[in-house]
């Protein structure tokens, strides 16, 4: 008895030092509490995930029934889910409350809707060779680092008065809507696989043509992209 008494107080005090941003989801119970403590913002960066997710699903219907008006979806899905993570901070900062669990889904949904969903469509509208796919991987990767250095060292970053960074170190994720922009022009003149194709075609760095040696030159943008988004360097100011 003395034992489990122990083992509660220990656990009471354990609970009470825990930090206030934490003890929001220690102190709610039952099977839906997590979705209780979701503040506004939190929503609308779901929908930001939301966006990510229905253009990967569009792009993959693309693929099964070569329906263009599937892979314009999947175009278009990306530009919606950044005007949500847009939207979000506007609302957090218009509602006064941010949580721990918000930060941590701006990261996942950026990786899905600016991460993923990019990878996918360069995969979907031609870059299909093997090597093509290792260096759409490298650039989800890449991706996924970036969000986490992001997370982990923002407190490092010089702030301005209104306690905003200043720069970014590395290219943001977001940015890879440039190249979302740049597949949608070539869906647009017809540049995609099953039409007039890539542009710039392919070369063989080893091996017979249309062997696993086989990338497209494109795709070297994608490497550019994704080495830029790791930099350390590199910094890019804030708007």
């Amino acid at each position: 008895m003395n034992q489990r008494k122990s083992s509660s107080s220990a656990k009471a005090k354990s609970n009470d030092e825990l930090p206030a941003a934490l003890q929001q989801y220690q102190d709610t119970d039952g099977h839906f509490s997590l979705v209780r403590n979701f503040r506004l913002a939190d929503l609308v960066t779901i929908m930001n995930g939301f966006c990510g997710s229905f253009s990967i699903f569009s792009s993959a219907r693309y693929l099964l029934t070569n329906d263009m008006d599937y892979l314009w979806s999947a175009l278009l899905f990306p530009l919606a889910g950044l005007m949500f993570d847009f939207f979000d901070g506007k609302v957090a900062r218009w509602r006064k409350s941010s949580s721990l669990l918000g930060q941590e889904l701006d990261s996942l949904a950026d990786l899905i809707s600016f991460g993923v969903a990019p990878a996918l469509l360069a995969f979907t509208v031609g870059l299909r060779t093997y090597l093509d796919t290792v260096v759409l991987t490298c650039f989800i990767c890449c991706g996924l680092a970036r969000l986490a250095r992001f997370n982990a060292t923002v407190a490092l970053v010089p702030k301005d008065a209104s306690g905003k960074a200043k720069f970014f170190e590395g290219l943001p994720i977001p940015s890879s809507l440039v190249l979302v922009g740049m597949l949608s022009v070539w869906t647009k003149m017809g540049w995609i696989e099953g039409q007039a194709g890539i542009p710039l075609g392919t070369i063989t760095l080893w091996g017979p043509e249309s062997g696993t040696g086989e990338i497209h030159l494109i795709s070297i943008v994608f490497g550019c992209w994704a080495a830029a988004m790791v930099s350390k360097t590199l910094r890019v100011p804030k708007l």
